[in-house]
């Protein structure tokens, strides 16, 4: 199933200051996490954030927060997203059905919300370049579980130029520059 804008959005999860710092390949996954919020913000693509536990953790990474639209984020301490009461009722209640996922941790986070909205009926994509754990090898375990769940794994390139569709576009044109 392609991943398409009009039917989808973004959901970053937990990129906040103390967990980051943690992370492996945290570099890659920031650069990769600000490329899908500005091509979401492009193509009008909604987003959402997860901060898990704020005052602990943190907020949102100022890098990627100031990508964020005004309302977008909401304070959570259950570690899946759609088990928090006002993260699940965005989520659940609009007509966008594909949730793309991004962020940390793999298989913690991350994991469980994807798993949760594949439960509840929604189509969760999981970008495997735009998340990380604090272990690579717990991220690849997340990765093989979530695909044998029935959850797609794809990349933030996958992703960018699904929604874009096609090329020949001012859209393409811009975006295009972001992944060289």
């Amino acid at each position: 199933m392609l991943i398409e804008r009009d039917h989808s959005l973004l959901l970053l999860v937990d990129v906040q200051e103390r967990l980051v710092a943690a992370m492996a390949e945290s570099d890659s996954l920031i650069s990769n996490c600000a490329l899908l919020l500005k091509a979401a913000s492009r193509l009008g693509v909604p987003v959402l954030a997860s901060e898990q536990y704020p005052q602990g953790l943190g907020p949102t990474i100022p890098v990627l927060r100031d990508l964020l639209p005004q309302d977008a984020i909401h304070a959570k301490t259950a570690f899946s997203c759609a088990k928090d009461q006002a993260l699940a009722a965005r989520l659940f209640g609009g007509a966008r059905k594909q949730v793309v996922i991004v962020g940390i941790e793999a298989h913690v986070c991350v994991l469980q919300t994807a798993l949760g909205l594949k439960a509840a009926g929604l189509a969760p994509s999981v970008v495997a370049d735009a998340t990380t754990s604090r272990k690579m090898a717990s991220k690849a375990v997340a990765l093989d579980r979530l695909r044998a769940n029935g959850v797609e794994v794809v990349t933030s390139e996958m992703v960018v130029f699904e929604w874009l569709g096609r090329a020949a576009t001012d859209e393409f044109r811009e975006l295009s520059k972001l992944v060289r």
